[in-house]
């Protein structure tokens, strides 16, 4: 691959705390991957929007509204405009696209320029000037419009600063699901037949669906589709043998990728299911290890496992770390996240207490309020066994009421669990809270609808850092768990073939903290601190971006006479 490069397309990207260009674990698994590859060396470029006022600024008051405001950042600070730019043609109009670069740099000093598209440009319409302002805002019009740009602008901006050794066009989801149709609408344009011109396309492009429900995939209706589509774009969908009646990203994506995956064992059994018609393979999803170890672990690591940064196999030797430093190291970790809590939020963590983590988005399905299904009882717990810190974080999306709702009731049930059970709640969640909490908790809780987590990476941050999990066998948790070794189910293997029940996840958390977690917790540190090196040992080696990064490069990049 030494002079073939691939491009990574992605909607979100979280490359530092500064750039507040992602939402969710979809931006930070890009992030992550970037840095994997700079790590690697790999030849690669990456290519995203700008989001000149962010996602939002999440302020919570005291029965838990949430209020969004914008995060503008300077972009003159951060990036470094290219003296390239590109059209596109929306709704008929030229919109005029810029590019602005970041660069990560691998601990080899290897470069992979990061490309941020940008349409507030003095020739543009105050309207078109704005489709770049906002992640994941906006009606289907403001979103198609932004998916133009990435695509279509994308592609061609690449042209346009001279990346003409690109082989691999890397979709990450399919918001970036256009440029397959610029790149087939480009081989029309020179003549090839359909076959030949699908066949060229295809063979140009790898998918990676991260989404395991039929509504989770962006779909545009036709009419929308008709106006907001240049005539060439729309006779390349026209060409395809899918479905007219929407434009659909993910099926689009799949009929002109030449390989997809799904980013768990589990979800390319649920991706299949879901598009018979496709072969759909698995990468497991991981961290990029360096960027998520606290540096308590950090020092540990560099005294016992001095290689760990470089090789995240050597994170199996962990298992001859001594449990009073791997402890001691805990406890610093713990403490960094205490800190974080009280520049936040004024309260205090107590280190001395059990403390379990939830931090993610707060939609429906991963149900944030779960632990609140029987307050008398996650109370006579903590009665039993002693006191409980439950700390939480995540944004709702603005227009999601029902995510909104959660946050209500986190915020309400806080009085029916006290004094024992104290409930935290860390507004703003960004990189910097995120890598405190996964890192200082006793216990990562996850607790999702299966089979509706695709993959899931907080879990494996916490892992590295020796904090076991307390998950839904689901996503990456199949593959991670060992029960008692390497941290705790809720429920069984094979509940996402039964209707979801919020009660039966709810008692099966309590039974592990009242049977399991808080016995072992409280009179056998020695059984506990086993569990923690369990978890680094035995989860930290796989569950990292540079062994996903390399499975990509086998199964997806290399041209397949090399494979």
């Amino acid at each position: 691959m030494a002079n073939r490069q691939v491009a990574y397309f992605t909607m979100e990207i979280a490359l530092e705390n500064r750039l507040p260009t992602y939402c969710g674990g979809l931006g930070v698994l890009a992030g992550d991957t970037i840095r994997s590859m700079a790590d690697l060396g790999v030849p690669a470029v990456a290519v995203t929007l700008l989001h000149r006022k962010g996602y939002f600024h999440q302020k919570i008051d005291d029965i838990g509204t949430q209020t969004e405001h914008s995060v503008p950042w300077e972009v003159e600070e951060i990036l470094t405009p290219v003296d390239a730019s590109t059209v596109v043609e929306i709704e008929g109009r030229t919109v005029h696209v810029r590019v602005w670069k970041y660069s990560a740099i691998g601990v080899n000093g290897h470069e992979i320029p990061v490309y941020f598209l940008d349409t507030d440009v003095p020739s543009n319409s105050d309207e078109d000037r704005r489709i770049t302002d906002h992640l994941y805002q906006g009606d289907n019009r403001y979103r198609l419009t932004q998916e133009v740009v990435l695509g279509v602008g994308g592609v061609r901006i690449l042209n346009a600063i001279g990346h003409e050794n690109v082989h691999t066009i890397h979709l990450n989801e399919g918001h970036a699901a256009l440029a397959t149709l610029e790149s087939l609408a480009q081989a029309q344009n020179e003549g090839l037949k359909k076959a030949d011109a699908i066949a060229r396309t295809k063979d140009r492009f790898v998918f990676t669906t991260h989404t395991p429900v039929p509504a989770g995939h962006d779909r545009f209706d036709h009419a929308l589709a008709k106006k907001v589509l240049s005539s060439a774009q729309m006779r390349a969908l026209e060409s395809l043998e899918t479905p007219h009646g929407s434009l659909d990203m993910s099926l689009i994506a799949l009929a002109l990728s030449r390989y997809a995956n799904g980013v768990a064992l589990r979800h390319g059994e649920v991706s299949r299911e879901m598009f018979p018609q496709y072969e759909i393979d698995s990468i497991t999803n991981g961290i990029h290890s360096p960027s998520w170890v606290s540096d308590p672990f950090q020092n540990l690591f560099d005294k016992y496992i001095p290689r760990w940064r470089a090789d995240s196999y050597e994170f199996r030797n962990a298992a001859a770390i001594p449990d009073g430093e791997l402890w001691e190291a805990h406890l610093g970790a713990k403490k960094l996240l205490s800190e974080r809590i009280r520049e936040r939020t004024g309260r205090t963590l107590n280190p001395d207490v059990f403390t379990l983590g939830f931090a993610r988005r707060v939609v429906g399905y991963k149900r944030a309020s779960l632990i609140f299904q029987n307050p008398e009882r996650l109370r006579a717990i903590a009665k039993k066994h002693g006191p409980i810190q439950l700390v939480f974080a995540g944004k709702a999306h603005p227009n999601d009421p029902d995510g909104k709702g959660y946050l209500k009731t986190i915020f309400g049930k806080q009085a029916d669990v006290a004094p024992d059970v104290e409930v935290i709640y860390i507004p703003d969640y960004d990189l910097e809270i995120g890598l405190a909490i996964t890192t200082g908790v006793d216990v990562w809780l996850n607790n999702p609808i299966p089979p509706r987590e695709a993959s899931g990476t907080s879990g494996m941050k916490s892992a590295h850092n020796g904090v076991p999990s307390l998950s839904i066998l689901d996503g990456w948790w199949c593959e991670g768990h060992v029960e008692g070794v390497t941290g705790w189910a809720i429920g069984d293997a094979d509940d996402y073939k039964v209707p979801r029940n919020d009660d039966r996840d709810a008692e099966s958390i309590y039974d592990q903290l009242d049977q399991a977690i808080l016995p072992l917790f409280h009179k056998d540190r020695e059984g506990w601190t086993q569990i923690m090196r369990n978890a680094i040992a035995l989860n930290a080696p796989y569950f990292n971006t540079h062994r996903m990064v390399q499975e990509y490069i086998q199964k997806a990049y290399l041209p397949r006479e090399l494979v």
